[in-house]
């Protein structure tokens, strides 16, 4: 497969598909194989060509919309079909992108969050219609009643009725003491107080960040492990990935800085900054390297082409299908004959967009550094691009 890194074309491993040259040579020599190569290298020809007009046209969308970095990437289940850095880590210093840095990935980590719990599901710890209150019986007396039937399923789903906690207009949080399992426990407590937004037709779901912290409440009470050692035993134990938690460590070694807006400029955020998510952590504060997170992206490419792996493929189709609108920590959409899951992450410094194509099995994953209405746009232009190159 064909790969391209920090705006240059470079060749990676071939695919297992791919012929050897000694193949090749005997291929050329028989007369009724000669479509098979002429095919072969018409593909690769086009996938190079590709590649190059896309990081042509990315590396100018970038500077136009003053993006310090950008990775992005095109896969299917089993090859990166497209792989790029592009820029610096920093509006202000000269460091120059490479596949290695890591990106705060946001709500893009609720989906990981959400894969956790389904293993649990599988081991039969809990089930997706496990109430949260068959689970914290002694914490019905202070809360709503509105919230006494509420599932896993709702939670993860958005449609429990849980107020957002999206940064904007939120109820007022006390500084809460303890561990950070502990806090939540407490914030947890505190947000089945407060009033419920209403499920309707009109609102099929109401996207909540404290609903996650209430589902990561149930699986860090039936596994007896906080969220953080679960992220380390599923995805940097069993799966053998690097994950981290919070912003990318940039003080110590070169990484890539955030950036927010401030007096109408971009202005990069060292990751020393005082900063927390208000309990809400398991709905959005990983930070992945492009090159870990394209494995996560394949095991649900592999899973929805109906093959089981780390999780079962039935969960993977319940976890992207199952529910309509919003399913399991993935936005499940239908449109113009096509099948999508796609997500957005940002926590105001860092914008990540991710679009899996489920009937043509590719998925689209594009990282930022920046975040504003221009980064924005940005993204959504060269994810345009990329998909009118590789027909989605």
């Amino acid at each position: 497969h064909i790969r391209f890194s920090a705006g240059r074309q470079f060749c990676a491993s071939k695919s297992a598909s791919s012929p050897s040259a000694k193949t090749l040579a005997a291929i050329i020599q028989r007369p009724k194989s000669m479509k098979k190569i002429m095919t072969f290298l018409f593909a690769t020809i086009t996938t190079v060509c590709f590649g190059q007009k896309t990081i042509q046209f990315a590396d100018s969308i970038r500077k136009v919309y003053n993006i310090p970095e950008i990775n992005y990437a095109l896969i299917d289940s089993r090859n990166t079909l497209e792989i790029v850095a592009i820029g610096k880590h920093s509006s202000e210093l000269s460091d120059t992108a490479t596949l290695k840095d890591r990106f705060h990935i946001g709500s893009n980590s609720k989906a990981m969050t959400a894969f956790i719990i389904a293993k649990y599901v599988e081991k039969r710890k809990l089930k997706w219609t496990t109430k949260f209150f068959d689970l914290f019986p002694e914490w019905k007396g202070n809360s709503k009643s509105e919230y006494l039937n509420i599932t896993l399923q709702e939670l993860l789903s958005h449609r429990a009725g849980i107020q957002p906690f999206q940064g904007n207009n939120d109820p007022q949080i006390p500084e809460f003491k303890g561990t950070k399992q502990e806090k939540r426990k407490q914030f947890g407590q505190l947000v089945l107080t407060l009033e419920p937004i209403k499920i309707d037709t009109t609102n099929p779901f109401i996207y909540s960040n404290a609903g996650y912290t209430l589902a990561t409440l149930m699986v860090e009470k039936v596994t007896g492990k906080s969220w953080e050692q679960l992220i380390e035993k599923v995805f940097n134990k069993d799966l053998k990935l690097n994950v981290k938690l919070s912003w990318p460590e940039n003080q110590k070694q070169k990484d890539t800085w955030g950036h927010s807006v401030k007096n109408g400029k971009l202005t990069p955020i060292p990751s020393t900054i005082d900063y927390h998510l208000d309990y809400t952590e398991p709905a959005g504060d990983i930070n992945i390297r492009l090159t870990d997170y394209i494995k996560f992206v394949q095991l649900n490419l592999d899973g929805l082409s109906g093959k089981s792996n780390y999780l079962k493929a039935e969960t993977y189709k319940f976890i992207h299908k199952g529910i309509e609108n919003y399913s399991i920590g993935w936005y499940n959409i239908y449109e113009n004959n096509k099948e999508l899951s796609t997500h957005s992450g940002t926590a105001g410094t860092y914008y990540t967009l991710v679009h899996i194509d489920r009937i043509k099995n590719k998925a689209y994953i594009i990282f930022t550094n920046s975040f504003n209405t221009d980064t924005q746009q940005a993204v959504r232009l060269i994810m345009r691009k990329l998909k009118e190159n590789y027909g989605s």
